[in-house]
């Protein structure tokens, strides 16, 4: 299952046109977001390290430890997404464990692509 499935029904969905900044790196954190349709780049230090599509969990990390955002999210094409407070997150986990295990295969997919990064970069 697509986590976009999941807000198939959403009623109030953030929409972003082409080359829209959704949040920037140090931006407070807001709430996460699923990707319903369209397209992102998400960079860091000013290099594209993903390209969202449909299904795409966003701002995670910051709705987790509450830590200003790590990253900045560019819309590449016009895109939806539904947004996620705190306590509608912590419902969501709560009521469908195949969203918590995909947040934590998120983070996890994330962070062994930035090691490959970090490795593919540093000098030998």
């Amino acid at each position: 299952m697509n986590p976009a499935d999941l807000f198939s029904h959403e009623t109030n969905p953030v929409r972003l046109a082409p080359g829209e900044t959704l949040f920037k790196a140090g931006d407070a954190p807001d709430g996460m977001f699923v990707l319903l349709e369209g397209a992102l780049s998400v960079q860091v230090g000013g290099q594209v390290v993903e390209n969202a599509a449909r299904g795409a969990i966003i701002g995670e990390m910051a709705l987790i430890d509450q830590s200003p955002r790590g990253a900045t999210v560019v819309a590449t094409e016009a895109a939806s997404l539904a947004k996620l407070d705190e306590r509608r997150f912590q419902r969501l986990i709560q009521q469908n464990p195949f969203f918590a295990t995909h947040v934590m295969k998120t983070l996890a997919d994330r962070i062994r692509h930035m090691d490959r990064l970090l490795t593919e970069t540093k000098p030998h």
